[in-house]
Order: structure tokens, then C-alpha cells, then sequence
């Protein structure tokens, strides 16, 4: 039986490119390879519009899944996972 993957949650709202990547990055980094293994997964609430285009991105680069959504309270949420997923 799977188990749900653990989830991180990086709060970056209020933050703008290149700093909501970098701080996204070192998270990434920091847990790849528990990202690479399915074991957790990245939730990254953010409220830059420039963001959802660059975060994602550099997470397809790194060989894992993003997927965006406009929450109804006007910010985003990009879920970084193992692409198995």
C-alpha cells in the first residue's frame, strides 16, 4: 500500500522574483532526495504572477511534476512532486 506523501509548505507570499525562486530552489535542493522518492512534496503558496511561470519551470528542470492553481482567496499554489505521481 502507498503511503500519502509527507508535504512541505513554503509560504512565499508578498515575495517577488528572483527571491520567491531562490528561496523555492533551496528547498528544492535541500529536499530532493526525498522529492526524487515520492516520500514528500512541495506545496508553495505564493502571490507573484512571475512565480507560477519561473517556479515551475525550474522544477520540470530538476526532473519533478508542478502543478499551479489560482486558490479562490487570489493567491497560487504550486504542488512540486516526484514525477511518478
Amino acid at each position: 500500500m502507498m503511503t500519502a506523501p509527507e508535504e512541505t509548505v513554503l509560504d512565499i507570499r508578498g515575495q517577488v522574483c528572483p527571491s520567491s525562486l531562490l528561496t523555492t530552489l533551496k528547498v528544492l535542493n535541500q529536499n530532493a532526495e526525498s522529492l526524487r522518492r515520492g516520500s514528500i512534496r512541495v506545496r508553495v503558496l505564493t502571490d507573484s504572477r512571475d512565480a507560477v511561470v519561473t517556479i515551475p519551470n525550474a522544477a520540470l528542470n530538476m526532473g519533478f511534476k508542478a502543478q499551479v492553481e489560482k486558490l479562490p482567496e487570489g493567491h497560487y499554489e504550486v504542488v512540486i512532486s516526484h514525477e511518478a505521481d
